[in-house]
């Protein structure tokens, strides 16, 4: 079979073809060639690109847990109070090192008390519907962390949500509120 013209200048391009790369180049010095390098066993202190730094990844960014001092104190606690699988105080009860922690903690503030939660979710999520009710208008950045998202819905408020870090759209939000307040007040007997 003899190829046709129209045949053979098809079959001369597709010799030809050379497909584009699914990636273009990248240079050498592209960000993401250069990423950071962490050495050194996890710790409170890392070294990243050969420089000491504090690891704010880790729960334990003060060093506490290395501290002798400390596992003395926790190793006493453990042997007078036990473990269990969490620690709330509505489950658990109160202990009189609650109670003396928030003792101190007031007198530090020089408050005339305080209170301590078990970890910081629970104190979002308990705080904001203790200070905030049904009928109470809230002016929330929409990117609030998901504890915060669950004290706004506990407390039953009305919330509304602003741009994330916009105060432009912060002060907007309160203009329209304090022109629904006026229309409010105008329309009352």
């Amino acid at each position: 079979m003899v190829a046709t013209n129209g045949q053979q200048e098809k079959e001369e391009l597709i010799e030809e073809w050379q497909p584009e790369p699914l990636v273009p180049p990248v240079s050498k010095d592209h960000p993401s060639l250069n990423y950071d390098i962490v050495t050194g066993p996890p710790s409170h202190k890392i070294t990243v690109n050969g420089k000491e730094c504090i690891n704010f990844a880790s729960f334990n960014f003060l060093g506490l847990l290395d501290n002798g001092r400390v596992k003395k104190q926790a190793l006493a606690s453990l042997k007078k109070y036990g473990v269990g699988t969490c620690g709330p105080r509505g489950f658990y009860g109160t202990f009189d090192v609650h109670l003396e922690l928030e003792d101190r903690l007031a007198k530090f503030m020089r408050t005339e008390e305080a209170i301590i939660y078990s970890y910081g979710f629970a104190t979002i999520a308990s705080a904001i519907p203790a200070y905030s009710k049904r009928g109470d208008i809230v002016f929330v950045d929409e990117a609030a962390c998901f504890a915060i998202q669950k004290g706004l819905q506990a407390s039953r408020s009305f919330v509304k949500y602003f741009k994330h870090n916009d105060m432009e759209d912060l002060e907007r939000l309160l203009r329209e509120q304090e022109q629904e307040d006026l229309k409010v007040r105008d329309n009352a007997p």
